[in-house]
């Protein structure tokens, strides 16, 4: 598992993505500095090992998708929508296990 750092046009133009490969398990909202990118993931990766830090949902099309929060209750990052509620579960353990020692590449 590795982290994308992107940096994209606009006021927020920094974002980050955990993947497995080419597909995303885990996504970010857009900051302004590339300094609060960097804590984000940071946050991700501390949070993701703990169970009572993700919030699971059912998007309005019937997918299944979760979001990570901080301990003070922030969103850190929100997954794609998976069909079941299995896939999630198995995203959820694969991030549990591979997200904490994700290397970082930068696409700056």
């Amino acid at each position: 598992m590795n982290v994308v750092l992107r940096k994209g046009s606009g006021d927020s133009p920094f974002s980050f993505s955990f993947k497995n490969g080419e597909k995303t398990i885990v996504k970010s909202e857009t900051y302004k500095a590339k300094q609060s990118a960097l804590n984000g993931i940071q946050s991700v990766k501390k949070n993701c090992k703990e169970d009572k830090r993700y919030e699971m949902k059912v998007a309005k099309n019937g997918k299944f998708f979760f979001n990570i929060k901080a301990a003070n209750g922030q969103i850190v990052g929100t997954s794609t929508f998976f069909k079941t509620e299995t896939e999630r579960d198995k995203a959820i353990k694969l991030l549990k296990k591979e997200g904490p020692r994700a290397k970082v590449i930068e696409k700056i």
